[in-house]
């Protein structure tokens, strides 16, 4: 059965496709390179989806030939399910299936060590060596272990006890802390790496530009040199976020042919890539060149990350430049999520902006862009509080949002978002205070350290009644303080919690116990090794130490078993057979192990009241807030166990080694880091709760209600853009107009979230201040006053559908739900980690194994029977 791409459009759900003229030719140009100028809430998303479809079903192009890229793994996720959702339904109506397995969609990272593997771009077929990657969170960690740290600041040729304190100076911080100077240097090397300058390069500009301080710089860049040196001789070879791209622009080089791999090159979010990006998508796009790349210049908020907004500005000509080949332009510029008043707000906040370049012959931004509104309502639907002291303003808005929730204009409270530059602020308290007081619930994990809600606080208080509180050093810093005073209100919690709860009290005496005997077993088996002169060093000897080791005074039954199981007897004597061994130590260790992690620990917490009952809130769609902040600890103590251990042994436990490791290094490295993300890809907001976001969070999402919360932003131009701009070989935005075209931006994501109401909260009085145009937006007599407001102007919120039905697996979804909603709950919806997924790793390395060496003997075959002839 043939079928045409209107009569698929006219067949999705919940509603049919009617794309715009500049839709449709978007979606159905095939040939050459592709700008898509996409403004908010245009559809970018259901043009990308169509387009590919179009190339797979209409054009023969396999899916393993498409380039499929996007910014976040949340827009990847919408993608990827979008796409298996519209090819079904055209394996429903024609019977011919599409495998999109091997389709290349992700985030440029992961698509970059996808990249790595893929066996097309090499001769032989053989995979190539993929280093381990590590996210933001295992940079940190790695760079601030105190050997290591120490290490290569003496080979970068730093003096130890003035270097934390020349880095912090360089980088305008008046500070000695380690802490300080470790983000410092990570995001110097992730724009080094980003702007895919090599340490020798750097070397070499430094000695040609006239620079502050170039001693500094220098061992900086020494510093960074062995930082990569060192990452590179690790086994296997480790990579950052930034340099993985590296690798991967590395690779494409080596390979002759790899601009033949893929047909077409698509990249949403154009405008939030960095310099190696745009090198790796040009050079994937050299052969067929056809790269199409979708963005919006205003939305550019990724500075900080190393993004490079000019390459989404003057991408025709980069065009020119790289394939030699002009670009068809088609502006995507109807917004369909908003009504009339907040598009022509939004178009009018930036244009006020002078974005003309220095020698008036040109812009920095892509202007008369035309954005108009397919909503023709011209109803009021921006509305401003009344100019007076903030508590009086949060209290008028937290009434405002009560009414907009009893009179069912929104069906959730998690429909109304509150945006602001940053969530640490005291704006952000004042208005949670005012919302609680008029009965409302936020969800608001950024307005404070993530450790510091309550179910962090409950969950790490009984930690530290079972392994036991870190002693405090004599050490200053408020940071410091404020983290012993943290652990004594765990403390607290936990200790009343085991007073309502006689069961989860009697369960950390059982943990404590444990411990303890964990820790007399080692102490003892250690002992008789000392007496028998064994170094633990050498290897175990059944015949020789096993009986010693058993019958020693005081073990305890469990370590008596540990050291007679069989099944650890029979793979003793494997190893023998095969010349390997086990050390003394290894058997001590391991026979004097608690049969837990600190992640099973989490998860037998759960069964006792307090938590319990978060489980059951979330379940019957009372509140979700409790439950997604158990899901982000679990992510936590997850890291905790890949960081540094699986199993806790005895030896772990002595001398307080896993207290100082788990309390005073991970969980005091989170608090410092203020690590908050919660992100899930279908539900990202608790029903029941109000978000409270920073705009960086909202960018891509859209919600019925917004309030911006703090129309102010201070420019402010990051130090390491005063420090590497002098160095690159481009122009770009000059570093005097940077930081208010930034705000400009940042303001203009805010603005344009809403659907159908936009407020704006405006403060007045002593120490208040608006940034600029909201100054003089906000004091135009014409917009509408919160009092002035007709509620019942407002159309209803209605329940969020996405673009396109999710894509549902029989067997990993329907299956784990039929067994347990509760576990599918918890695990597929709130991104709970399950304990102990290590082993499960092993049926695919396996695979890997037998796949690589299919691969080679084939290619070889191959390239023998080529010779042949």
């Amino acid at each position: 059965m043939s079928i045409e791409l209107e009569q698929l459009w006219q067949q999705t759900k919940p509603e049919p496709f009617y794309p715009n003229s500049n839709q449709k030719r978007a979606i159905l140009h095939i040939d050459s390179p592709l700008f898509l100028t996409a403004g908010p809430g245009s559809g970018k998303t259901r043009v990308l989806l169509w387009r590919s479809l179009n190339l797979i079903v209409f054009h023969d192009i396999k899916p393993e030939e498409i380039f499929l890229s996007t910014f976040t793994e949340k827009a990847a996720f919408q993608l990827k399910e979008g796409l298996r959702s519209l090819l079904g339904l055209v394996t429903n109506l024609t019977g011919k299936p599409y495998d999109i397995s091997k389709m290349y969609v992700g985030t440029v990272h992961s698509l970059c060590q996808k990249l790595l593997t893929d066996r097309r771009f090499l001769e032989l077929g053989q995979r190539s060596t993929v280093p381990v990657l590590k996210d933001a969170l295992g940079q940190y960690f790695y760079l601030s272990r105190r050997r290591y740290w120490e290490s290569i600041l003496e080979n970068a040729d730093f003096d130890l006890d003035i270097a934390q304190e020349m880095i912090n100076q360089f980088f305008n911080h008046n500070s000695i802390s380690k802490h300080n100077a470790v983000n410092n240097c990570i995001s110097l090397f992730n724009r080094f790496s980003e702007e895919c300058l090599t340490p020798e390069q750097i070397l070499a500009r430094i000695q040609t530009t006239d620079l502050d301080d170039p001693d500094t710089f220098v061992k900086l860049t020494n510093l960074y040199d062995e930082y990569l040196r060192s990452l590179q001789q690790s086994n296997p070879p480790q990579a950052d976020f930034s340099l993985i791209q590296q690798y991967a622009l590395n690779f494409l080089e080596k390979s002759p042919h790899c601009g033949n791999i893929f047909k077409h090159i698509i990249i949403d979010e154009y405008q939030d890539t960095n310099t190696i990006q745009e090198r790796i998508f040009f050079k994937l796009a050299s052969g067929f060149k056809n790269i199409c790349v979708v963005g919006d210049d205003d939305q550019a908020l990724y500075r900080f990350r190393g993004a490079t907004v000019e390459n989404f500005v003057q991408f025709p000509s980069r065009c020119q430049e790289y394939l030699n080949c002009s670009v068809t332009e088609i502006p995507l510029n109807i917004n369909y999520r908003s009504r009339y008043q907040i598009v022509e707000f939004y178009n009018d906040f930036i244009t006020r902006q002078n974005w003309r370049t220095a020698d008036g012959n040109g812009f920095y931004r892509l202007v008369n862009k035309n954005i108009t509104a397919f909503n023709g309502d011209r109803k009021t639907s921006i509305i401003a509080s009344t100019p007076t002291k903030p508590d009086l303003v949060c209290e008028e808005i937290a009434l405002l949002v009560r009414d907009l929730i009893k009179s069912g204009k929104v069906k959730d409270a998690n429909q109304i978002a509150f945006l602001y530059p940053s969530l640490k602020s005291k704006q952000v308290e004042r208005m949670i205070d005012a919302l609680e007081d008029v009965g409302l619930k936020v969800y608001a994990p950024r307005a404070k350290r993530f450790l510091e809600v309550d179910e962090a606080i409950a969950v790490f208080g009984v930690y530290l009644l079972i392994f036991g509180k870190p002693v405090r050093g004599d050490f200053r810093g408020a940071d410091y303080n404020d983290f012993h005073q943290w652990l004594n209100k765990c403390e607290e919690i936990a200790e009343n919690l085991s007073k309502e709860d006689q069961a989860l009290k009697a369960f950390i005496e059982e943990k404590r116990e444990e411990i303890k005997t964990a820790l007399n077993d080692y102490r003892i088996l250690s002992q008789v090794a000392i007496e028998h002169k064994w170094d633990k060093n050498q290897p175990y000897d059944p015949a020789l130490m096993k009986r010693q080791l058993c019958n020693a005074t005081g073990l305890s039954s469990t370590a008596k078993k540990n050291l007679g199981n069989v099944y650890f007897d029979r793979l003793v004597k494997q190893k023998l057979e095969t010349k390997q061994s086990c050390t003394l130590g290894y058997v001590i260790n391991a026979s004097t192990s608690v049969d837990w992690s600190v992640l099973d620990l989490f998860y037998r917490l759960c069964i006792f009241n307090h938590f319990k009952e978060m489980f059951d809130l979330a379940e019957t769609g009372k509140d979700e807030g409790p439950i997604c902040n158990m899901g982000l600890i679990s992510q936590y103590l997850a890291r905790f166990t890949d960081e540094y251990t699986h199993i806790i042994t005895a030896q772990f436990l002595e001398d307080d080694r896993l207290q100082v490791t788990f309390f005073m290094g991970f969980l005091y490295s989170l608090f410092r880091l203020g690590e908050t993300e919660y992100e899930d890809a279908d539900d990202p907001f608790p029903r029941g709760r109000i978000p409270f976001l920073t705009v960086h969070q909202s960018k891509g999402l859209e919600f019925p209600v917004v309030i911006l919360g703090n129309p102010r932003k201070d420019p402010k131009l990051q130090r390491v853009e005063e420090i590497v701009k002098p160095i690159l070989d481009r122009q770009g935005e000059p570093l005097e107009r940077m930081a208010d075209f930034d705000v400009m931006r940042m303001f203009y994501v805010a603005l344009s979230r809403a659907k159908n109401l936009l407020v704006i909260a405006h403060f007045k009085g002593s120490g208040q201040k608006l940034t600029f145009p909201f100054n003089e937006m906000l004091n135009d007599r014409t917009i509408t006053r919160i009092p002035d407001f007709d509620l019942h102007s407002l159309p209803e919120a209605k329940e969020s559908n996405d673009d396109l039905p999710k894509n549902y697996s029989y067997t990993s979804d329907y299956l784990l739900y039929q067994r347990c909603p509760r576990q599918y709950m918890i695990f597929r919806k709130y991104g709970f980690v399950a304990s102990r997924s290590q082993t499960m790793f092993f049926g695919s390395v396996v695979h890997k194994t037998i796949e690589d060496l299919h691969y080679i003997l084939k290619a070889k075959k191959e390239k023998q029977t080529k010779m042949s002839f």
